[in-house]
């Protein structure tokens, strides 16, 4: 599959997981325009599924706790990597979670993601098979998106972790940290 088409196939099934029609960053803004021009449509910041908040901002620093994949996409996002899923949809996967870090991002930024300085770290813990070793892959959905959004203030200290496990069976789950302008 090409690049084209699958950013196609990607931006379809944002839609039909019940994303906005309009990138909601500070209208107006830079990354409101880029978002704009790459065709990124943000989520709702989903609520925390448990006893936790879905971002912390502590100074300059927004901690964002883990954010998974939609479960009702129209891309397979559980499951486990080198089982029932491949390497692109676990990309795929990676991406519509990265999706959801930044509609988080937005929040803790009250609306302007112009605040954001940079990515500092990014963590991603991929649902693998015993003998699967390409988490690296899979979390570039993610370091991929940011960097398409943010350039290279996108780029992270990363971790691609691969576990036997993550919570209903998703594919992938992502936790970031970025510092954020007064």
């Amino acid at each position: 599959m090409d690049r084209r088409s699958f950013f196609e196939i990607l931006g379809a099934a944002s839609f039909a997981a019940g994303f906005s029609t309009a990138a909601s960053a500070k209208p107006g803004g830079k990354i409101h325009r880029r978002l704009q021009e790459l065709g990124i449509v943000l989520p709702e910041p989903a609520a925390a599924a448990a006893v936790y908040v879905p971002y912390r901002v502590s100074g300059r620093q927004v901690f964002i706790a883990g954010q998974i994949p939609p479960l009702d996409a129209d891309i397979p996002t559980t499951g486990k990597l080198g089982f029932n899923l491949s390497v692109d949809e676990g990309y795929a996967a990676a991406r519509l979670a990265g999706l959801r870090v930044l509609a988080q991002l937005q929040a803790a930024c009250r609306g302007d993601l112009d605040r954001v300085v940079q990515c500092v770290q990014l963590r991603g813990f991929v649902n693998s098979a015993d003998d699967f070793s390409a988490q690296s892959t899979v979390i570039n959905g993610v370091s991929d998106l940011l960097r398409d959004v943010f350039g290279d203030a996108g780029l992270a200290a990363r971790a691609a972790l691969g576990t036997n496990s993550l919570p209903r069976n998703v594919a992938v789950e992502i936790e970031s940290i970025f510092e954020i302008r007064e």
